[in-house]
């Protein structure tokens, strides 16, 4: 029974999920004040506003309600095409906030 291991149940009609997968997005804005990189973001980035799209699914089968980060993507505007395209890159928060870090220190040593 392997369907059992992907939490799947099989039907007259075909495969079903025996539960449902609830995703949430947050989208937050972050602010730079000088130039950063991150890993799978192409080239340098200006310093400026950028927007972030988090996603966390629901944990099913627990006392409370509780989410996993399945996914943190970074926009930013495209470097190619017309204007008003964005690109989202998958980045890790754990990149994303050591950036964020790292620029806060720059503007709290320049000033």
């Amino acid at each position: 029974m392997a369907s059992a291991d992907l939490g799947l149940t099989t039907s007259a009609t075909g495969w079903s999920r025996r539960f449902a997968l609830t995703v949430r997005t947050t989208r937050t804005t972050v602010s730079f004040s000088s130039p950063f990189t991150l890993h799978n973001v192409e080239g340098i980035q200006p310093a400026g506003e950028y927007v972030v799209v988090i996603d966390d699914e629901s944990i099913e089968g627990l006392s409370r309600v509780c989410y996993r980060r399945v996914a943190t993507l970074f926009q930013t505007p495209a470097l190619y095409g017309p204007e008003r395209q964005i690109q989202l890159a998958a980045i890790s928060q754990t990149e994303l906030d050591a950036a964020l870090m790292k620029d806060q220190y720059r503007t709290v040593i320049m000033h």
